[in-house]
């Protein structure tokens, strides 16, 4: 029998290789205790540019989902925050989210320049060495049973302020990627900041407004409306050359009260099934052989973006009167690295201001850091006791 293989039907086969191997990896990690991101970029990796098995006819369909991916996260990240707790964060936290800016981006910065991938590079990686994966860090901090420690409004402010931060980083970012120059980044700037501080006012005055015409008791509808508005939104902020992400995560933050919880429940398969491509489509874009010259590079940057983040949450932490075992969980709990990391240099990417060195770079990292992560939660507590009994026996020994 012979069998005809149209465009359209090694799509739909590879398409469906793809979800099908996509579940295996996801109960994987669940099962060891990880992120499934590093795995779904490793997936990428293996049937991807260079990969084991390179596919093609689903490329499209997988770079359009992939997009849709990124909006439904940052929306979600925003339907967890309402106008006033972002607001209430930013005052809690301003001085340790300064000192969280400095420590942690300065880093990529100062690799990237080393790498000769002058101010472009270094303004991405910047990015992707400062920003803590918030999905990361509130599912640890949910399977260890520790939402309800004293230090884990350190840990949350500290979060706010950083997807704060990636609302006016990404609009410059996007400008600079577009070569708008001097005067074009400063509008950028001025753009940005009129629009996040638009949003928190009416979130703040009018959000139940604003739920109100995207609320529809019949799910259906619901949903429709919500992803028609967040796709819509992302497309008028990407035009404005506001990122199409802030612009999710803007309309998220609008949305208020139990209309946000009812529309996190219904969206939360749909995001991490789009997610999951996002993450696998970076991957199929990264050649793997491109990995090892920059192996050593990554590893270099984990293990000082992991340190500088210990020390952010521990003096965070420190200045909110809180123990030193708390202060340790704190800056263990924004390690991890992750989905924003992998939006900022796939708008690089895509934007082909840099090249696949970078992509490379910034995969491996995030390989890494997205299980050093949730190890460093988990073992920071024992590593702590055992110090504190060695340090106790110490002291017993020398006193007289």
């Amino acid at each position: 029998m012979n069998l005809h293989l149209s465009e359209g039907t090694v799509a739909l086969i590879e398409l469906g290789a793809i979800f099908f191997v996509l579940g295996f990896l996801g109960r994987a990690a669940r099962k060891v205790g990880i992120s499934p991101i590093p795995l779904y970029l490793i997936g990428g990796l293996a049937f991807g540019v260079g990969g084991v098995i390179p596919l093609g006819q689903a490329s499209e369909f997988s770079a359009t989902a992939g997009e849709i991916g990124v909006i439904l996260l940052l929306l979600m990240l925003g339907l967890e925050y309402t106008a006033a707790e972002l607001v209430a964060g930013m005052r809690k936290s301003w001085s340790a989210g300064l000192l969280d800016i400095a420590l942690n981006a300065t880093p990529g910065v100062i690799v990237a320049l080393v790498l000769g991938w002058g101010p472009t590079g270094a303004l991405v990686l910047a990015g992707v060495t400062y920003i803590s994966s918030s999905g990361i860090a509130a599912k640890v901090l949910s399977d260890l049973g520790r939402l309800g420690n004293r230090e884990t409004p350190v840990v949350l402010s500290l979060l706010v302020f950083e997807d704060l931060a990636m609302a006016v980083y990404l609009p410059i970012l996007t400008a600079v990627l577009a070569g708008l120059g001097l005067i074009g980044n400063i509008q950028a700037v001025i753009i940005a900041l009129t629009v996040v501080g638009v949003v928190l006012v009416s979130a703040l005055r009018f959000g139940q407004r604003v739920s109100a015409i995207i609320y529809n008791e019949d799910r259906e509808v619901f949903l429709l409306k919500l992803i028609g508005a967040a796709l819509l939104v992302a497309g008028l902020a990407s035009a404005m050359q506001v990122s199409a992400a802030v612009g999710a995560f803007l309309l998220g933050i609008a949305i208020s009260g139990s209309i946000a919880n009812q529309a996190v429940r219904l969206l939360e398969p749909l995001r991490d099934l789009f997610a999951a491509l996002f993450f696998v489509v970076f991957g199929l874009n990264t050649d793997p052989r491109a990995i090892p010259p920059v192996l050593g590079w990554a590893v270099l940057l984990a293990v000082i973006t992991t340190v500088t983040k210990l020390v952010t949450g521990w003096w965070a932490a420190e200045r909110a009167g809180i123990a030193r075992m708390g202060r340790a969980r704190a800056g263990a709990a924004l390690v991890a690295r992750g989905e924003f990391s992998i939006v900022i240099v796939g708008l690089a990417v895509a934007a082909g201001a840099v090249d696949g060195r970078v992509a490379a770079l910034v995969t491996t990292y995030v390989l890494i850091m997205a299980v050093l992560g949730p190890i460093a939660a988990r073992v920071v507590e024992p590593v702590m006791r055992r110090g504190s009994r060695a340090g106790r026996r110490v002291r017993v020994r020398s006193s007289p």
